[in-house]
């Protein structure tokens, strides 16, 4: 096993990290047959590589433009940081009356925190929120037309964006797959960024909320500033220096 050159090791750490969302300095070393010392290296070098984060004593992956975590994998991890996020994000509801829910999992649960005593417009991509919305008889849901992506349930294209484009939307509730300083919030797919960027530019409002491994991370398309935002949501194991950091530059950073 120990054989193997850096390249083949690397691939196979990125593969382990993507399969389980997760990987451990220890166990690697024992899979890989080498040194806990090679490992951390390797590890060094897919962070420089933009292809995984390092966290104490192991690493989960990036998503890119090749790799993208489905929603069923997201619905199962970090959850109780992701709902409490999502009841923290509800509250800047404020007096809108239109609102827009993008795909993934947090903004699922941030849909299911809104307010259900008050006429509510929900416009959305995702079909998981506007089932979930629909169900309730008090929110007004407008879903999204255009092509389904499988991984994540929602819809993407000209047919999304151009709906989006006629609309005037009080608040939009964001998700990215990465937030940083210098790169603004990222998603690995261009389609869905032409989605997410059309809804920044629709909304008066605009909301990020995202745990904490989301910070300093960076996908392939850029679909927003970070100025652009009024509020990030995220939790408080986002270090309060670097929420002060993000804070500088525009929005406010409310850390649950």
């Amino acid at each position: 096993m120990s054989d193997r050159t850096a390249e083949e090791r690397q691939r196979e750490i990125v593969r382990a990290a993507r399969a389980t969302g997760s990987v451990d300095v220890t166990a690697l070393a024992a899979d890989l047959g080498v040194a806990k010392e090679t490992v951390r290296r390797d590890l060094r070098a897919l962070e420089d590589h933009g292809l995984v984060r390092r966290t104490h004593g192991g690493a989960y992956p990036v998503e890119s433009a090749a790799f993208e975590t489905t929603l069923a994998f997201r619905a199962t991890s970090h959850v109780a940081e992701k709902r409490r996020v999502a009841n923290a994000a509800a509250e800047l509801l404020g007096d809108a009356e239109t609102v827009f829910v993008d795909e993934g999992f947090t903004p699922q649960l941030i849909a299911e925190a809104l307010p259900r005593d008050r006429a509510l417009t929900v416009v959305t991509a995702s079909l998981p929120v506007a089932g979930a919305l629909a169900e309730t008889g008090t929110v007004s849901v407008l879903l999204l037309g255009g092509r389904v992506r499988s991984g994540t349930l929602a819809t993407v294209d000209h047919w999304t964006t151009k709906m989006l484009s006629g609309f005037v939307i009080d608040l939009a509730f964001i998700g990215a797959n990465g937030i940083s300083r210098e790169h603004g919030l990222t998603t690995p797919d261009p389609a869905v960024s032409e989605v997410k960027t059309q809804a920044v530019r629709a909304s008066r409002r605009v909301v990020f909320a995202g745990v904490h491994s989301k910070f300093g991370a960076v996908s392939f398309c850029r679909f927003a500033d970070v100025g652009a935002l009024e509020a990030i949501v995220t939790s408080t194991l986002l270090p309060a220096a670097e929420a002060h950091r993000y804070s500088l530059l525009g929005p406010q950073v409310i850390r649950v």
